[in-house]
């Protein structure tokens, strides 16, 4: 949010410099984010001087320059060589002297520097309006009073402006805050805490009068719940036409576009007070009648913007007696606005529902300085007051009269909030004593009304502005961040208790895992929860969690899985050259069967090559085989040691296998599907893991870890070459070896594959590697002999393999 110092300074007469402001009013809970310095004629004006054309003569090597001599109040005049045709004897005119940066249309900063033209001497600049930023004429040179002074600074003779403009980042809650007006009511109240007593200059309205009632237009409210409360009036006569100076400087300077004086004066009350207006044509309104009401759902509206919008039963409109006209409180209509033609209007102050706002605003996907305020709540009872503010200045620099009386619509005014604050809530929360007559001063500044005094607290009304304020915690934050958190004294001794916890803490945990993959050349991601509801397969639409009030399409619905979050991190890196990607992420998803479940997840992405290309190692592409040893790592430092491979069943995979412990799947890993990576539009191969951290939490061996000496007898190594069918996979092998012998086994190990050629159609040779190892004694040829053949008649009888 911006606020101009000078527009804050027609509210309190200050004369501190922006930074030291800017750092109260961050202690205040308005954090100042920057200052910026806005200037309605870039430059200032700086270095043009009021000049006093001497003399105006031919240039004697160039038909149509001047060769003149110009007064700039210096010791002697200036020869200045000038091509305007205008330019003459005895005229007062602008004068760029030598040095002065001026500005381009485009905001290109040029330098004014001595030099010939022609073989003429020219020390200066006698300028158009054009040139110096003051209008878009270049036809000639400015002519100046005759009556100003030569040597006269030109910022001193035209009506500029200088300003600085605070971007404060605003709190959601603090909707009291979000004008000028607001902001200045918390800087009083900072200032009078440093004893710094300034009065609070509000916006008169003493002399709105009612010009005549010529032009009558009747108002009902259909929906008095959405809209509480609805005013208005009428002007005519008025004459659309460019604003004055003063106001599009300061809307400028917040970063607004002028547009004619009657919409610029509602956006200036809006960010003057906070109160959003509208102002239609009332030629426009048919039936001279305005209705406040919702649509049928499907019905056509075309807003500023020109867009066609489709309404929902639940948006409030502003309609006359035929059509819709404007979406209340969000955005006007394209057939009801002020054009230069208007001449008269209907203008609208009111107070919608700060949760129907909201909602048609996101429906819609509209957000609108006005609906910015209804949405976060803006004071009911200011609603009357800022209508009679737009009202005189319109008729001020608009023309016109007010036609008719304020129409305000008002059926039930909200009770005051009451609280009641005990003196002993206050030092417990702040953890210091504040003398009380200085929380009764604060809370006077703060505008909220002591009602009674007790021996324990005090009884208070809340302003109607203050709608975040509603608990008593609530007025004893006001108290403190006017008090000031630096001057809450820090205690030499600070007290903290120890919690001791089991080292197989979830946390600590993670830690340990997290570690180990960035020890392997891996990077943490965190993604959002919340995806697109495109990015689901059918099955999963249906069991997603659905946000009510979702902040936009893109996150509407809370993820099913770890992998489509995962997968747009993965495209947006690849987008942006960066192919070799190595991701993990602890996160968590979320279903609706019937009942809501969330899931903790321990999730991989791997693509591209392993690591870059050398001189010592080539690049080799990452594949399915380092994704297993990566699982697999990850599961025996978890201790899962003995695990079931089962294939894996999951649609996003175009193949993958799921690790299996008592009946319970831990991990699933694979090769992400074609269509799978096209829906997030990623062109290259990605390996995904995906780890049940509930389920390995639940798992995980608690027991101590019990070590045993390395033994003193070699381990013995034979392989086999085994043909089997293609059918046959390696898991059977694994399992089987292990069933025959589970004593002196060890180890097995697959080192190679081969198909094709030599061997019999529908076949493939599996080399198989078994570690023998007896803990007690040397192992015998006979025994080892033994144990293969017993290996080797397992095979063939189980698995039809045949030794090549």
């Amino acid at each position: 949010m911006k606020i101009s110092y000078n527009w804050l300074k027609q509210f309190l007469q200050i004369d501190w410099d922006a930074q030291k402001t800017g750092e109260l009013l961050t202690d205040l809970g308005l954090e100042v984010e920057g200052i910026s310095q806005f200037e309605s004629v870039k430059g200032g004006l700086k270095g043009i001087v009021v000049g006093h054309v001497l003399t105006c003569v031919p240039h004697p090597n160039a038909d149509r320059l001047k060769l003149t001599t110009v007064d700039v109040g210096q010791e002697s005049p200036l020869q200045i060589v000038c091509g305007a045709p205008n330019v003459a004897a005895g005229q007062k005119v602008p004068v760029a002297t030598i040095g002065t940066t001026l500005y381009t249309k485009e905001g290109e900063a040029w330098v004014i520097k001595k030099g010939k033209i022609r073989g003429e001497e020219s020390q200066g600049m006698i300028c158009a309006e054009d040139e110096i930023g003051l209008g878009d004429s270049h036809d000639g040179i400015m002519i100046l009073n005759e009556a100003l002074e030569p040597g006269t600074p030109c910022s001193k003779v035209f009506d500029t402006e200088n300003d600085e403009v605070f971007e404060i980042g605003l709190t959601p809650n603090r909707a009291d805050a979000m004008s000028h007006f607001g902001v200045a009511r918390d800087l009083k109240a900072g200032l009078e805490q440093k004893e710094v007593i300034k009065e609070l200059v509000t916006p008169s309205t003493s002399n709105f009068s009612i010009d005549n009632r010529s032009l009558k237009i009747d108002v009902e409210v259909k929906d008095s719940h959405r809209a509480p409360r609805y005013c208005g009036l009428t002007i005519s006569n008025l004459i659309v036409q460019e604003s004055p100076d003063w106001l599009k400087n300061r809307l400028r300077a917040i970063g607004l576009s002028p547009i004619n004086n009657v919409v610029d004066v509602t956006n200036y009350v809006l960010h003057e007070l906070g109160q959003p207006l509208h102002a239609f044509d009332a030629s426009k309104i048919k039936g001279n009648k305005i209705e406040v009401k919702t649509l049928p759902t499907g019905t056509k509206f075309r807003t500023l913007d020109d867009v066609e919008r489709e309404l929902h039963e639940e948006d409030l409109m502003i309609c006359d007696a035929e059509k819709p006209m404007c979406i209340a409180g969000v955005f006007g209509g394209l057939y009801s606005g002020v054009t230069e033609h208007t001449s008269s209007i209907f203008l609208e102050s009111a107070y919608f529902d700060p949760v129907s706002i909201r909602k048609t605003a996101k429906r819609h996907g509209l957000n609108t300085d006005a609906s910015f305020r209804f949405e976060r709540g803006i004071d009911i009872n200011i609603t009357e007051y800022a209508l009679k503010r737009a009202a005189l200045l319109i008729r001020e620099i608009a023309g016109g009269y007010i036609s008719s009386e304020i129409i305000d619509l008002y059926p039930k005014k909200p009770q005051d909030r009451q609280v009641f604050l005990t003196f002993d809530k206050i030092n417990n929360l702040i953890g210091q004593e504040i003398p009380r007559d200085k929380i009764k001063a604060i809370l006077s500044s703060l505008e909220i009304r002591i009602n009674n005094v007790t021996e324990s607290g005090l009884g208070l009304t809340i302003p109607s502005y203050r709608v975040d304020v509603t608990r008593e915690v609530d007025v004893i934050e006001e108290i403190l961040r006017v008090y000031g958190y630096n001057n809450i004294d820090f205690k030499e001794k600070l007290n903290a208790s120890i919690a001791k916890t089991s080292r197989f803490e979830n946390h600590r945990i993670q830690d340990i895992i997290g570690d180990m993959l960035a020890g392997k050349g891996f990077y943490e991601i965190m993604t959002n929860s919340l995806v697109s509801v495109d990015s689901l397969n059918e099955a999963e639409t249906t069991s997603a969690v659905k946000m009510l009030n979702p902040l936009s399409a893109d996150l509407s619905v809370l993820r099913t899985s770890m992998l489509s979050s995962g997968l747009q991190t993965v495209g947006y890196n690849h987008n942006r050259q960066k192919t070799d990607l190595k991701l993990f992420e602890f996160g968590k998803t979320y279903q609706h069967d019937g009942a809501y479940k969330e899931k903790q997840h321990l999730a991989l992405y791997i693509s591209g090559e392993r690591h870059q290309d050398s001189w010592v190692v080539p690049s080799r592409k990452t594949d399915f085989f380092y994704l297993k040893g990566i699982v697999d790592t990850v599961l025996a430092r978890l201790g899962f040691n003995w695990l079931e491979s089962h294939p894996c069943t999951d649609e996003h995979l175009s193949e993958g296998v799921s690790y299996v412990a008592n009946d319970k799947v831990l991990a699933t890993f694979g090769l992400i599907g074609k269509a799978e990576l096209k829906k997030h539009d990623v062109k290259q191969e990605v390996l995904y893991a995906d780890f049940d951290w509930d389920v390995i939490l639940e798992s995980i061996n608690t027991q101590n870890k019990v070590f045993k000496e390395i033994p003193k007898f070699p381990e013995v190594t034979r392989d086999f070459a085994l043909l089997v069918d293609e059918s046959v996979t390696f898991q059977k092998v694994y399992d089987l070896a292990w069933k025959t012998e589970n004593k002196l086994l060890k180890k097995v190990n697959l080192f190679d594959v081969y198909t094709g050629k030599n061997l019999p159609e529908g076949k493939k040779s599996y080399a198989v590697s078994f570690t023998l190892l007896d803990e007690n004694k040397t192992l015998t040829d006979k025994q080892i002999e033994k144990i293969m053949g017993k290996l080797l008649a397992q095979f063939q009888k189980e698995l039809g393999a045949v030794l090549r």
